[in-house]
């Protein structure tokens, strides 16, 4: 044998770290070793020293390597020895395999009882952790020199072996992973279920849109008065979709402030403003292979609109003080409680914008178009509040009280109805329920039990226009600065200039407001 050590080396080095899948590094090997040595087989063990086990990791040949992935109980004496270390023998060539009874078991697993064998065993920081089995078709003249070159590559193969094993729990962890995430979203898709009451009367024709619209990918608009249901029915698409078991992630347009809108939308890379001490993803990254749900979206200050059309037109956006685009794959849902098309005729909103996102309007009925809900209704509000409050019983309703609700306009609609039953159940005190206290209604004004007339009370627009209006009288038509409107309202200058330009308050030079 005529063999450069240091191209052994090197040879062996490289195809045993080839591939983290150790069929292929071991078959690599095997295609050099055959040209060296009569082998027929190569075997790759590792030890489990804490169940006692060494297991057949992985098996090469001629045609390919496979595993096996068997395990043998050994006895303690060798698990002492090979704990300890203690005269074990790195590298051996066994003529006789019925001589060693492990590794006669081993080939009487693989069936290579008639051949010969030379075992190189690996030791990484102290730890025995496998060998190398090099099954021979015949024996080999002068054994010691094949012996000193096997026991050369001991370091290379070692951490090679060592690698796999964690490579391999790492695979195990992750497939772990996968099955308990899927357990739990599933958990939480039954947990989340989702109960349309009315979606075959009154809002049977909102989930014929819906099932027309939700397979697709096109963006939807939906209308609603506010506390119709608009986030249900858009959670709705989102779990008849495609995109099902991807994220659904929601913003209220109208509850970020104007100079975090877009950080809240697409993110921000560390050190883009005052604050920003680490990169953080946006609402729509998080999207990505999933749908957005934007609520409010008539609240979208001018910047935010641009903005959101090129993620519409292009499909991608960069962060706050970033400077390469995202690309993201995401659906987008919004939603608004007013007129989008006046907000257009008013310059309040991006008419571009507009057509982008009315592609499927969708609109909700308000309550009061739709009574012959109100009975399924509160029959479903009254079994959610009696599981949330943990009642020892089921409330019952007094004779007469779905009448009573039925009489009601419900400006609030499904939400004002559930904080209604909420609270006549608080106040029934396990008496049936009856909403005499609640509701109160006359020949030609619907009073609740605040003492006012519901129709003739000012929306809460009109109310924030006027207190608007009030301050910058005051302020005498100035919006920043110490004396400012904005200062006296206790909000930034522009989330007040943002809610003057949806209000249609004037500002600037074409405003007048005497004291």
């Amino acid at each position: 044998m005529n063999i450069d050590k240091e191209c052994f080396f090197r040879e062996l080095t490289i195809r045993i770290c080839s591939s983290l899948d150790i069929t292929k590094a071991l078959h690599s090997c095997f295609l050099f070793l055959k040209d060296i040595v009569p082998v027929d087989k190569l075997v790759l063990i590792t030890y489990e020293s804490k169940i006692g086990t060494i297991n057949i990791e992985a098996v090469a040949d001629y045609k390919n390597g496979y595993t096996k992935d068997i395990k043998i109980p050994i006895p303690k004496e060798l698990q002492h020895e090979l704990e300890t270390l203690e005269g074990l023998q790195r590298v051996r060539y066994i003529k006789d395999l019925s001589k060693d009874p492990f590794i006669y078991a081993i080939a009487d697993i693989l069936g290579f009882m008639d051949l010969q064998a030379i075992v190189t065993r690996f030791i990484l920081e102290g730890r025995y952790i496998g060998a190398f089995v090099i099954v021979l078709k015949n024996h080999i003249e002068n054994f010691t020199n094949y012996l000193e070159l096997f026991e050369y590559i001991n370091e290379p193969v070692a951490i090679a072996l060592n690698n796999c094993k964690q490579f391999k729990e790492m695979l195990m962890l992750k497939d772990a992973l996968a099955e308990e995430r899927n357990y739990f979203r599933n958990e939480l898709k039954k947990a989340n279920k989702i109960e349309l009451i009315g979606a075959d009367f009154g809002l049977k024709n909102v989930m014929e849109r819906v099932n027309q619209v939700a397979r697709l990918t096109s963006p939807v608009l939906i209308y609603g008065e506010t506390g119709t249901g608009k986030e249900i029915i858009s959670q709705i698409i989102h779990n008849l979709s495609p995109r099902s078991e991807g994220p659904f992630i929601k913003l209220n347009c109208g509850a970020i402030p104007d100079t975090l809108i877009d950080s809240e939308l697409f993110g921000h890379e560390k050190g883009a403003f005052t604050g920003a001490i680490s990169q953080k993803k946006g609402r729509f990254e998080r999207a990505d292979k999933g749908t957005i749900f934007l609520d409010e979206i008539s609240e979208l200050p001018p910047n935010a609109q641009v903005r959101l059309l090129r993620v519409l037109q292009e499909k991608e956006f960069e962060r706050v003080g970033g400077t390469y685009p995202i690309k993201v794959d995401v659906r987008i849902i919004s939603a608004t409680n007013r007129d989008l098309n006046e907000l257009v005729k008013k310059g309040l909103f991006r008419e571009d914008l507009f057509f982008r996102l009315n592609v499927f309007p969708i609109h909700i009925p308000p309550l009061r178009e739709r009574k012959g809900d109100i009975p399924a209704l509160v029959h479903h509000f009254i079994i959610k509040k009696f599981k949330e409050m943990a009642l020892p019983e089921i409330p019952v309703l007094e004779k007469g009280a779905i009448e009573m609700l039925l009489e009601y306009d419900w400006p609030g609609n499904v939400r004002e109805l559930e904080n209604v039953v909420e609270r006549a159940i608080i106040l029934s005190r396990g008496r049936p329920i009856d909403f005499k206290d609640i509701i109160k209604v006359g020949n030609d004004t619907k009073e609740q039990q605040y003492g006012f007339n519901i129709n003739a009370f000012p929306t809460l627009e009109e109310v924030e226009k006027e207190h608007i209006i009030k301050a910058l009288k005051a302020a005498k038509g100035r919006v920043e600065g110490k004396e400012g409107a904005a200062n006296l309202l206790g909000i930034n200058p522009g989330t007040l200039r943002h809610r003057m330009r949806k209000l249609s308050i004037p500002f600037g030079r074409k405003a007048s407001y005497p004291e």
